[in-house]
């Protein structure tokens, strides 16, 4: 993974404060634990400027997702992005829950967790007009908007409003696995002969695509959008573990001695809280996939808008995405689990040709860097918005 600290960390500042505009991003998400530091990236990096948040279904129910993001905004002191709930619930089918991976609130065994002010919120087709009037109030080519849940608010957005596929300038989605041994290598997997099964709800199918794969497929099926879309597959987020290294240095702001381990000193409530979450996240990934650590799979979403030369795309390679949306689909993830033949919320990739337009699916990035990204973003909430010297 490379080393954690050392002189690359000003390297990582600079591409974490670029000296021009920032780059306007509006955040849909359906928080549970890797969503909390898609959050955090989105609202302390200097590069960027959050524009709001969107929830949606998907790790828990969407009062729970809606909640966990305004606490998230609380625990990081921006509590002033915009929050609005959007869909409950799929195109056409019944919603399914992330519930053994994230517990049922989507943030289970966080009691750092704050309270968020009570507020009066918007839901549904509401969400949908709040995305269009905040991006479509930016210059042309300017904001990106970013998914890290279900598509469903997404694909809403862009059937209600076609003319936002040409004025945005990406969209950037967590989701999908390509398998194959795309990435052409399964970080910290113990379980090295599944590397080449793509999914992680079913065998086929990546959770996020799983839930609403109608969604999922009415988005890459729009061409001026596909050609403006940046793909997260979990080829490139089980590369992101936070290995007990990594939790350690995102704790306490350090990287560990000799392996060195227990109490050193207080943390900040911000860490603590991001600790608990790291922990938690790390627990069920433990008990599920015998991963080393867990994969945070959605602040990658976030720094490709801002950071893209983090990322290796082998020279511009672009891909046709479609999604599978027949076959069983069990709603209860331990169903799922004993799903083997349904190919139901599969991503199937296609390279084409070298020059075509099409869906950026990136196979590595630099770990080292992105978590140092990560902790200059932690250093920054945990002194109330201002940058730490």
């Amino acid at each position: 993974m490379g080393s954690l600290g050392g002189t690359a960390t000003g390297n990582a500042r600079e591409l974490w404060q670029p000296n021009k505009e920032p780059i306007r991003l509006w955040l849909d998400c359906d928080t549970g634990h890797d969503d909390a530091f898609a959050i955090l990236l989105a609202a302390h990096c200097p590069a960027v400027e959050l524009l709001g948040i969107s929830t949606v279904h998907g790790n828990a129910h969407l009062e729970h997702t809606t909640y966990n993001t305004r606490a998230v905004l609380k625990a990081i002191n921006r509590e002033d992005v915009p929050v609005v709930a959007g869909a409950s619930k799929p195109f056409c089918r019944e919603p399914t829950f992330a519930s053994s991976v994230h517990g049922e609130t989507g943030l289970h065994g966080t009691p750092g967790l704050p309270t968020p002010t009570p507020i009066p919120m918007k839901r549904n087709t509401s969400a949908v007009e709040e995305m269009y009037r905040a991006l479509k109030a930016q210059e042309p080519n300017t904001a990106y908007l970013v998914a890290t849940g279900s598509l469903t608010n997404i694909a809403l957005l862009f059937a209600l409003y076609p003319d936002l596929a040409d004025h945005i300038r990406g969209l950037s989605i967590m989701g999908g696995g390509i398998g194959d041994n795309f990435a052409n290598l399964v970080a910290g997997s113990a379980n090295p002969e599944h590397i080449e099964e793509p999914g992680n709800t079913t065998a086929w199918a990546e959770f996020n695509i799983y839930c609403d794969p109608e969604a999922a497929r009415a988005v890459f099926s729009n061409p001026k959008l596909a050609e403006k879309t940046m793909l997260i597959p979990l080829d490139l987020t089980h590369q992101m573990l936070a290995t007990p290294d990594v939790m350690h240095y995102l704790r306490y702001g350090t990287a560990s001695s000799n392996g060195a381990s227990g109490d050193q000193g207080q943390v900040s409530p911000t860490r603590q809280l991001f600790s608990e979450i790291l922990s938690s996240f790390a627990k069920s990934y433990a008990e599920l996939c015998g991963l080393a650590g867990p994969p945070l799979h959605d602040p990658l979403a976030v720094a490709i808008c801002f950071v893209p030369n983090v990322f290796d795309d082998r020279g511009g390679e672009r891909f046709a995405v479609d999604v599978v949306t027949d076959g069983a689909h069990p709603h209860s993830l331990d169903e799922c689990a004993d799903e083997k033949t349904s190919q139901c919320g599969r991503t199937v990739a296609k390279l084409l040709p070298k020059g075509s337009a099409g869906v950026c699916i990136p196979r590595t990035l630099d770990v080292a860097l992105m978590w140092q990204i990560i902790q200059l973003c932690l250093d920054k909430a945990e002194n109330g918005g201002s940058e730490a010297l």
